[in-house]
């Protein structure tokens, strides 16, 4: 019998419920565990959702970007995004992890031993929740993650409702700050890879959450006062090393997944003609990072290609296009796994205050994201980068653009983000693709997957009806 995704994992529904009774001596294992432990779990979690999606975000998130383009298997780049090939499902990703942390959750709630885990587990539940319906709109949601205590086909929330609600991705975030500044006890946060165990770390880690989603529903809710309160305390993330990130290795298994493939699918995507423009247009040496000259250059040179590409009868030389930095294969122990970093923070907090949203300097705040943007990635700020046209008031564009560009160009590996944020603005301005399979539109949400059709059948019909047919061209409820 077919299983949803919403149901516990029999191996962890085993380690949960696992007895002897009856059984004869000999069939039973003093050393078998008869409970998870939440730190091995909160370290899977953060591993397993970090690493598929920045897999994700490079093979299906950039090409819905435009930072890459697919060479081959490439209908997800056609926009044609009920066919994933190489990535483009990020559903069941969301579906086991946000599953698998909520056992966290029950078990800090059942133990007082354990009670430290309840607030970085509630935070967790809040970034990935917002992930997941920043891409697809409404979703099953408050009763998607009780695996046998609760519902196996759950009904679809609605996305303001997820965002607004008791129990949603604010709420929790709330309740995460309140749960660790709280905690008195001596037992330290264990299995934690992305601070350490560092409680501060996590508040200020949900602080800086807070201030990205409320700056992505301001068009539907007046953030500004909660804004500028967040803004004034000073208590989120400010510097790289504060960053919410765990780094990649250069040896399998914790290298970077496309390390890890056979080449012919590392070659498949080379630089998109949209990231190359703009990277040249600013003159930005990040290019020398995040790819590598064409093989056929003469001088070192870099050369995109348009996105979305008929492979079926178009014939493309490999060599005259340029393939992914090292970072990204053969050297992946400066990549990241990338949940939050200083960069994005300043850009939402520079874009605050360029809305009107806050009161505070949007210029120096867009300045400090441009130098930890390239701090990131590992390379020189040119002196003159600030004062050419990637300036703030340059001519022929807007700060609003200056900003949402520079956190577009930093949030390669990130694809999914840029995505959401060019939907949510605009910017960069994207080209129409080579060969659309969606009538020329670039799409403004992810579709719910097949699996969903077929497992939850009664309340997908409800949710696709609401979506004109599940279409990827109707807007989320924060875009509308």
């Amino acid at each position: 019998m077919k299983k949803t995704i919403y149901t516990i994992n029999l191996f962890l529904l085993l380690l949960l419920n696992s007895c002897t009774k009856d059984f004869e001596e000999i069939n039973t294992n003093p050393n078998a565990p008869n409970s998870v432990q939440p730190n091995l779990l909160l370290r899977q979690v953060i591993y397993d959702f970090g690493e598929n999606m920045s897999y994700e975000g490079f093979v299906a998130g950039d090409l819905l970007a435009q930072h890459r383009t697919a060479l081959d298997f490439n209908l997800f780049d056609r926009h044609a995004l009920k066919s994933p090939q190489l990535g483009g499902n990020p559903w069941p990703v969301f579906y086991k992890n946000l599953r698998d942390n909520e056992i966290i959750i029950k078990l800090s709630r059942q133990s007082t031993t354990l009670k430290v885990y309840e607030g970085p587990a509630l935070i967790l539940k809040a970034y990935m929740a917002a992930g997941l319906t920043d891409l697809f709109g409404d979703v099953p949601y408050f009763d998607a993650f009780n695996g046998t205590e609760g519902e196996v086909t759950p009904a679809y929330n609605s996305q303001e409702s997820i965002y607004l609600n008791a129990g949603g991705i604010l709420d929790n975030l709330d309740k995460g700050i309140e749960k660790i500044e709280s905690y008195s006890d001596a037992i330290p946060l264990q299995g934690d890879i992305l601070f350490n165990g560092n409680l501060e770390s996590w508040i200020r880690f949900a602080k800086s959450l807070k201030i990205k989603y409320l700056l992505r529903i301001s068009a539907k809710v007046d953030v500004s006062p909660e804004l500028q309160t967040l803004f004034d305390e000073g208590n989120y993330i400010m510097i790289n090393s504060q960053n919410a990130i765990f780094n990649f290795t250069n040896t399998a298994p914790n290298s970077f997944r496309l390390a890890q493939l056979r080449v012919g699918d590392f070659n498949n995507f080379v630089l998109s003609e949209t990231m190359e423009d703009i990277l040249n247009n600013l003159n930005d040496l990040r290019i020398e990072k995040l790819f590598r000259p064409f093989a056929n250059s003469t001088s070192g040179e870099f050369n995109g290609l348009l996105n979305g590409i008929d492979a079926s009868s178009t014939s493309v030389a490999l060599s005259n296009y340029s393939l992914a930095g090292t970072v990204f294969r053969e050297d992946t122990s400066t990549l990241d796994a990338n949940f939050l970093t200083a960069w994005e923070v300043q850009f939402a907090l520079a874009e605050a205050a360029e809305r009107g949203l806050i009161t505070a300097d949007a210029q120096l705040l867009y300045e400090n994201g441009v130098a930890l943007a390239f701090e990131y990635w590992n390379t020189p700020l040119p002196t003159n980068y600030l004062t050419g046209p990637a300036a703030y008031n340059a001519v022929g564009t807007t700060p609003i653009q200056q900003i949402i560009t520079q956190k577009w160009i930093a949030n390669i590996i990130n694809g999914y983000e840029s995505w959401i944020e060019y939907r949510r603005t605009g910017f960069p301005e994207l080209r129409t693709i080579a060969a659309s399979l969606n009538n020329n539109l670039l799409p403004i949400r992810m579709p719910y997957p097949a699996e969903e059709e077929a497992l939850n059948r009664e309340n997908y019909i409800l949710a696709a009806n609401a979506t004109n047919n599940n279409s990827i061209n109707f807007p989320v409820w924060w875009d509308e």
